[in-house]
């Protein structure tokens, strides 16, 4: 059985989007070879506050717990529980040439919009903490999407020539096409993809949203100035993202059939938030649970923490070993 590894940065909301892009993938998906991390460490390339982050942490971990992950079969863990990330990161680092580096366009775009505030060395290195990341687990697949594909070639390019240099150490992992999932737009610019870090607050939908806030944001959706409902995503996608929202909810398999019900946007937009409300109930309320009862989280987290450093120490053993560190 190939073993997987996604992660997700407690940096921001969990959207719909993410939610229907990824996680529900993950829960589909998992075996007991499935590692989910939250990348807690990644969050420190800029300034957090303390308590949000750690706030943020726990509330991603719990999403997860939530949408249906279950810490008996798959691992779920927080990145700081598991001491080797950070040290094989610096091993990472030896690996990894200044070039290398400076050609990551995350690292470009990034500090770029950071303009005159502090940029962090940690935000031109945390590809290589990214790579420790993947080859602690002897990762087979990883499913990446075409901004992180960039990151993935460059574990790769360091895990041979780790390898190269002092032996077979690291498995050499590929990347796989992550399943497609509805693609979720901005309510109020359909035109760009649902983001929790650059949509506007009233165009995206988090998984934690209040009912009330739910059916408000959809009401409040862009449509156009033509009546028609269609599912026309090029010439009509505020309409089309109406219309794909409430094909997931449902269940249908194609929003284009979904416009024949509807001649006006009123009634199309009060079916998809009804659908929206129910739809992400189970995920709200087994959250509010968690939420309730957190000692049942730090718990699974436990869990995770200890069945990932049971993988995680063997492979950074290793590595000290090939590279000439002295056994302790």
């Amino acid at each position: 059985m190939a073993r997987i590894l996604s992660c997700i940065q407690p940096t921001g909301d969990v959207t719909l989007g993410n939610y229907l892009g990824a996680i529900r993938f993950w829960v589909d998906d998992q075996t007991p070879d499935s590692f989910h991390g939250v990348v807690d460490l990644h969050a420190l390339t800029v300034q957090r506050d303390p308590a949000e982050l750690r706030m943020k942490s726990l509330q991603t971990a719990q999403i997860l717990l939530a949408a249906g992950l279950d810490p008996q079969i798959a691992t779920v863990f927080l990145q700081s529980h598991v001491p080797q990330h950070a040290q094989l990161s610096w091993l990472m680092e030896c690996t990894t040439s200044f070039g290398e580096l400076s050609r990551m366009t995350q690292f470009k775009d990034k500090s770029d919009g950071l303009g005159d505030s502090f940029v962090s060395a940690s935000l031109f290195t945390y590809p290589s903490l990214m790579a420790s990341d993947i080859l602690l687990y002897d990762t087979n697949k990883v499913p990446v999407g075409d901004d992180q594909r960039q990151h993935l070639e460059l574990a790769r390019d360091i895990a041979q020539r780790f390898n190269s240099r002092y032996g077979k150490t690291f498995v050499v992992p590929d990347g796989v096409i992550p399943k497609v999932g509805a693609r979720i737009m901005d309510l109020q610019d359909p035109t760009s993809k649902m983001s929790k870090s650059s949509g506007s607050e009233q165009g995206t939908i988090l998984v934690l949203d209040d009912p009330k806030l739910l059916e408000k944001k959809i009401k409040r959706a862009v449509t156009d100035l033509d009546s028609e409902v269609r599912f026309d995503p090029a010439s009509k996608p505020g309409v089309s993202n109406l219309l794909t929202i409430l094909a997931v909810c449902t269940g249908a398999s194609d929003p284009a059939e979904l416009a024949d019900n509807y001649t006006q946007y009123g009634p199309l937009k009060a079916d998809t938030a009804a659908a929206l409300i129910e739809f992400l109930r189970p995920l709200q309320e087994r959250f509010a649970e968690l939420a309730g009862n957190p000692d049942v989280v730090r718990s699974a987290l436990r869990i995770g923490a200890d069945r990932a450093e049971s993988i995680a120490a063997t492979t950074l053993s290793r590595a000290y070993d090939a590279i000439g560190l002295v056994p302790r």
